[in-house]
This record gives C-alpha cells, structure tokens and sequence, in this order.
C-alpha cells in the first residue's frame, strides 16, 4: 500500500513500543498515526498495518522481568510509551497476586532500553505521568528521584522524553541536553467540557477560574487568558515536620479572589491524589454560594476510594470532573455519571508524527491557542 508522506522524509523508520500498562491509548496513538500516513481506506478497516513493535515481557516467580523484543530495531527512530501510574497491572510474586507500582513500571521501561542496546537510531520516552513527579525539590534531607531517573534515561539512550502537565516542568534542568516536551492538554480539556455541558455559558460575569495553590496558578493563568476569566486562588498552609499515608497535613485552607457567589467554577489541577484538597475546596466554595462547580484535572489518580465524589456528585455539591486517558482509571469511574474522559490520543499522535519527520512540535502548542479561539466563536 502507498504511504502518504508527501516530500518529508522521516528521520528513521518509525515503531512504537506500547507497554501494557497503557495498551488501550497506545492502540489509539496507533490508529490516529495510520490514519495520518494512509490514504487506503481498507487497510484501516483490515488493520493489517501497525506501527506498533510487539515485546515479550516475562516476569519470574521471585519478582525479577526480563523483556524481550520481537524484532530488529536497528536504525529505528522509536518511541516508548509508558504508563507509570497503572496500579492495575499485576504478577505472581511467589504465588501472591501483586500489583505493580510506579518503580517496576520504570525499571521495566530501562528493561526495554537495555534490549534496544542503542542499535536504534533514536529513542524517545512518552511518559505522560512523569516518573517520580512530585519528587522533584528537596525541601530537607529527602531524595531527588525525579532527577535521578531523568538522568538514568539520559545514561541509557534516550534522546527526548514527551510528559504532560508535569507537576514542576524545572525538572527538566536535570537533563539539560536530553529534548524534554511538557504539554498541557488546555485545548483537549476546554473541547470535553464544551462538548459535555453545552449550555455552559463562559463569560466573566457568570463564571471564575479555582487554582487550588500558588502552583496551579501558571495553568489557572493559561485558562484565564484565553477564556477571558478571573481567578481566585486557594492557599494551603501545611504541616511538613508530619506525613499521615504519605501527606503533609492541611492545618487551614484560605481564599484569594473575588467573590464567587453565583458563579459557575471551574477548578483547575495537575492531579487529583487522595482528593482531600478538591473536596475541601468544593465544600468551601458552595459555603460561598457558588453555582454549578466543574474540576479539570490531568490525572485523576484516585488513590483513595471515590465514594466520596459519588456522595458529592449526589448532594449537588459538583456537576462533572475531567481527566484525561493518559494514565489509568478504573472503568468504574468511567461510568460514573460524574465523570467525562478527556482523550489525547490525538495530540500524542501528532507530536510523534512531527518528531518523525524532524519537525518543530512547538507550533502545535501555538495552533492549539487558536483553535481554542475558534472552539470559543463557534458555539
């Protein structure tokens, strides 16, 4: 079959490599890439091509991997996507079911790099979830894994790593010669909620932005820009010198920002963990009177159980929450009716059909401003 690569020529010839941990967008990604370079209509029905590299992953009773790939990757322009966050995924660790944790997934992923022994032409690391993300500074005596495991991709080949809304994009200061791409998925989020609440009226007037810490304040600023919003702010006051289940305790919570009485809210987030902090703020904005409240988040982790957000979405306390498919989610929650998947299968496809060919991936991030101005005039 004729492919449809115009007069670019590609830096090598391309593979993905998808672990299991997130086969289900990698079969997307692949689909999105094939309808990019085919015209042949039958061959998308057949599925007969794929750019997807098949890899043998063995784990042993005591624990230990081995990763085997299916075929030659010599002079390959590769990329690898991960899901380090897919607590899923499990093995027989002497007869007990286990479920793997973000350090197996990453050892697995230098598993796969050890395999590729740098016969490929180019490797590049698709880690939405960025390994170690929220370890990222040191605040006393603590360890900088982040950084580390940065710099371990770095030893073992990698050329480029593709995250999305990394929790502190600094870190990429740990690897200053490795291509590091952080994307924030405003557009991809802004077309969910449009496409699920249609009546949503975004105007100054009737609705504010929430960023829930002095953190979240560059994407609550990006939103704001573009949708011509204000923005009130939450400031936590923690206890550092305690950890309770591995958080720093919340001693108070206050407000920054005009009076969101009557107002739609839309909170914005990188990840949602335990969910203490969304649903603390939610009760407190409805103690101000607000109106219809959304939450947008990167990554909807939910280490805890959702039975809480089933009570809130039930008591009115919030209408929807939007997280996308870059790292796992029970489809328990995907069914909840308080729950809207943001797909970005599209976007990850795009960034590795321009890095392909050796295209600059930064006006994608720029066309994304304008189709959110299109997005806005054609409702």
């Amino acid at each position: 079959m004729k492919m449809d690569f115009s007069s670019r020529v590609p830096l090598g010839e391309l593979n993905i490599i998808v672990f299991d941990n997130c086969m289900e967008l990698g079969r997307k990604v692949d689909k999105q890439l094939i309808a990019a370079r085919f015209k042949n209509d039958e061959l998308l029905n057949v599925g007969k091509y794929s750019y997807i590299l098949p890899i043998n992953n063995t784990r042993f009773a005591n624990g230990e991997g081995r990763i085997t790939l299916e075929n030659s990757v010599r002079g390959k322009d590769i990329y690898i996507l991960t899901d380090v966050g897919n607590y899923s995924c499990t093995y027989k660790l002497h007869g007990i079911e286990t479920h793997m944790g973000p350090d197996e997934h990453f050892q697995d992923l230098k598993r796969v790099l050890c395999a590729i022994g740098g016969y490929a032409r180019r490797v590049s690391i698709i880690m939405p979830l960025l390994y170690a993300g929220r370890q990222h500074k040191r605040i006393k005596r603590e360890s900088l894994d982040c950084a580390i495991a940065l710099q371990e991709l770095e030893r073992l080949g990698v050329k480029n790593i593709i995250t999305f809304d990394a929790h502190d994009p600094r870190v990429e200061n740990a690897v200053p010669l490795v291509g590091f791409t952080n994307r924030q998925p405003i557009y991809e989020m802004l077309k969910t909620l449009l496409d699920v609440e249609g009546d949503l009226v975004i105007d100054r007037s009737k609705m504010m932005l929430i960023a829930t810490d002095p953190e979240a304040m560059d994407k609550a600023s990006c939103y704001g820009n573009l949708l011509n919003l204000d923005i009130g702010l939450y400031y936590k006051v923690r206890d550092y010198s305690k950890t309770v289940n591995g958080k720093n305790l919340i001693l108070k919570r206050e407000y920054l920002g005009k009076d969101v009485s009557g107002k739609d809210i839309l909170i914005l987030d990188d990840m949602i963990s335990s969910g203490d902090s969304i649903l603390g703020i939610i009760d407190d904005l409805k103690k101000r009177n607000a109106g219809n409240i959304y939450v947008a988040v990167t990554y909807a982790l939910f280490t805890e159980s959702v039975d809480r957000f089933n009570s809130y979405y039930k008591s009115g306390l919030f209408k929807k929450l939007l997280s996308t498919n870059l790292t796992y989610v029970p489809d328990s929650v995907k069914q909840s009716p308080w729950y809207a998947e943001v797909d970005m299968s599209e976007c990850i496809s795009a960034i590795i059909n321009a890095s392909n060919y050796e295209e600059a991936v930064s006006p994608m991030f720029d066309n994304a401003t304008e189709k959110i101005k299109a997005l806005l005039e054609n409702r």
